[in-house]
C-alpha cells in the first residue's frame, strides 16, 4: 500500500465519520421496528402509517403535523437489506378493486423523511429541520426466536412437549416419538421424519390462531430449507452419549441460536428505538382460551428480550441500544362496534400485563391501544330475538356483503383470560365470532390518507415528540 492509498483512506474514513457526525446533530434518525404474529396485519399497519404521514388529512391526533413541511420517501439506508414495497402494497390496498397484500416473509426497511417548520422565538433565523424515520419491517415468526436465546434445549423440549397434546397435530407428534429411543445413535433420516412432523405441527398450530409457533424459521426457512440447523425437535429428557440422536439435537438447537437468532437479534433488533408490537387479540379470543393464553405467554416470553429503557450515550456508541417506547396494539378494531373498543384496549393491556410491567419497570413508555390500520367496516345495528346489537358491517372476500355481530367482550378482561390461564377448552358464557372482511373500495381526498381507527394516536405516541 502507497501512502497515498493510506492518505486516501484516512481522509475517507474522517469523511465517513463526520458525515455520520453530521447525520446524528443535525438530521437525527429515529429507527422504529413493527413486528407482531401471524395475521396482525404488518404489512398493512406500515403502507397505512405512511400513507396517512405523507398525507396528513387524517392525522388529526398527531401533534406537530401541522409543522410538517413536507414529507417523502427516501433509499433506506441498508444497502443490503430489502426495501419494503410500499408502492405496490398501496395499490393492492386502495385499487379499483382492493384486496390484502402477501404478508411479511423476510425483513424490509422504508426510510419517511420530514422536513419539519422552525419554531420558537428564534425561528425566523433558522430554516427547516430534517428528521428521517426508519420503520424496520421482519416477520413476527421470527420475533418468537428471540425467546429461545436464554433456553437450554433441555428447557425448550420440556416446554414444547408439556404443551403439545392441546395443540394441532400434537399428538401425533408425541405418538411418532413413541417410536424413537433418544439414546439410539444418530440417523439423519430419523431427525428428518422428527423435524418434518415437527414443522407439521407448527404450520397446523398457526392456521389455528396459535402464536407461539418458534422456532420461526421452520415456518420460513428460505435459503436455510433442508439445512441441519433447521433438522431439530424436542425430544424427552435422558442420558445421552455423544453420538445419540438427542445430543445431536441439541448441538443443532445450539447452532440455530448462534448462527441464526443471534445474528438478527445483533444486526438489526438490538439497533431499534422505539417499537411497535401488533397482535390479533381479536382472533386469538375467537380460536379459544388455549389460543388467548398461548398468546399471552408468548409475548410476555419474546419482550424479554427487548430490553427496554433509556440508553446512555455510552452503551449506544457499544452498541447496546435500548427500546425507549413500546407500543401494544390490538388490530382489526374495525371489526367492532365502536362501544367495543375500550374493552379490547383492556383486554389488550391485561394479556400484556407481565410483559407491560417489566418494560415500565426498566424505564420505557409504554401504551397499549386498539387501532385499524384500514378501516374495513361501517358501523349497524341489527335486529335479533326482539332486540338491537351493535354490528359492523363490510365486504367478504367473495364480494358479499354482510353485517356481523362478533359477541360482548366483557367489562372485566379476567372473563377471558382467568379461564385461560386455568386451561379451559372453550368459553363457557358466549361464543366470539371474527370475519375475514376484505379492503372496502374507497376514494381518497387529495391530502388525506386511509381510513383508519386510532392510527394517529399511534403515529403521536411513537413520533409526536420529534416533530
Amino acid at each position: 500500500m502507497g501512502f497515498s492509498d493510506l492518505t486516501d483512506g484516512v481522509t475517507r474514513g474522517i469523511a465517513g465519520l463526520g458525515d455520520q457526525l453530521s447525520g446524528a446533530m443535525f438530521e437525527p434518525v429515529l429507527r422504529i421496528g413493527v413486528t407482531g404474529l401471524s395475521r396482525a396485519g404488518k404489512t398493512v399497519f406500515i403502507t397505512s402509517l405512511v400513507a396517512n404521514l405523507l398525507d396528513r388529512g387524517r392525522m388529526q391526533a398527531l401533534t406537530g403535523a401541522g409543522d410538517v413541511q413536507a414529507a417523502f420517501l427516501q433509499p433506506q439506508p441498508d444497502d443490503t437489506v430489502p426495501r419494503f414495497d410500499y408502492e405496490s402494497h398501496l395499490a393492492a390496498l386502495t385499487g379499483p378493486e382492493p384486496f390484502w397484500p402477501e404478508g411479511t416473509r423476510a425483513t424490509s426497511e422504508l426510510r419517511l423523511s420530514f422536513r419539519i417548520a422552525p419554531r420558537g422565538l428564534l425561528s425566523g433565523m433558522r430554516g427547516p429541520r430534517t428528521l428521517h424515520v426508519d420503520i424496520f419491517d421482519y416477520p413476527g415468526e421470527w420475533l418468537l426466536d428471540l425467546s429461545l436465546i436464554d433456553k437450554s434445549y433441555r428447557q425448550w423440549s420440556d416446554g414444547v412437549l408439556m404443551r403439545l397434546e392441546h395443540r394441532p397435530q400434537g399428538t401425533e407428534y408425541l405418538q411418532l416419538l413413541t417410536t424413537v429411543d433418544p439414546a439410539a445413535d444418530f440417523s439423519e433420516p430419523t431427525a428428518k421424519a422428527l423435524a418434518f412432523q415437527f414443522t407439521s405441527h407448527l404450520k397446523s398450530a398457526k392456521e389455528a390462531g396459535f402464536s407461539d409457533c418458534s422456532p420461526g424459521r421452520f415456518l420460513l426457512p428460505g435459503e436455510l430449507e433442508g439445512s441441519p440447523v433447521l433438522t431439530f425437535a424436542p425430544l424427552p429428557a435422558t442420558d445421552t452419549p455423544r453420538t445419540s440422536l438427542a445430543h445431536e439435537m441439541e448441538r443443532r438447537y445450539d447452532a440455530y441460536k448462534r448462527e441464526v437468532v443471534k445474528p438478527f437479534f445483533r444486526d438489526h433488533f438490538s439497533k431499534i428505538d422505539r417499537q411497535v408490537v401488533l397482535a390479533d387479540v381479536l382472533g386469538a379470543i375467537h380460536a379459544g382460551p388455549a389460543a388467548l393464553e398461548d398468546l399471552r405467554r408468548a409475548m410476555a416470553e419474546v419482550l424479554q428480550a427487548f430490553r427496554p429503557g433509556r440508553a446512555s450515550w455510552l452503551t449506544s456508541l457499544m452498541g447496546a441500544q435500548r427500546v425507549e417506547k413500546i407500543l401494544f396494539a390490538a388490530t382489526k378494531a374495525d371489526h367492532l362496534h365502536s362501544i367495543d373498543h375500550g374493552k379490547l384496549t383492556a383486554i389488550t393491556t391485561a394479556l400484556l400485563r407481565d410483559a407491560k410491567d417489566r418494560a415500565d419497570f426498566s424505564g420505557a413508555q409504554t401504551q397499549a391501544l386498539a387501532l385499524a390500520s384500514l378501516r374495513t367496516t361501517t358501523e349497524a345495528m341489527i335486529e335479533q330475538d326482539g332486540g338491537t346489537l351493535p354490528a359492523v358491517r363490510g365486504r367478504l372476500p367473495d364480494g358479499r356483503n354482510v353485517a356481523m355481530y362478533p359477541g360482548a367482550l366483557p367489562d372485566d378482561p379476567g372473563q377471558l383470560l382467568s379461564p385461560a390461564r386455568q386451561g379451559a377448552q372453550k368459553w363457557l358464557n358466549d361464543a366470539y365470532a371474527i370475519m375475514g372482511f376484505a379492503p372496502a373500495p374507497v376514494t381518497l381526498r387529495p391530502g388525506d390518507g386511509p381510513p383508519h381507527i386510532r392510527l394517529d394516536r399511534a403515529a403521536q405516541f411513537l413520533i409526536g415528540d420529534k416533530l
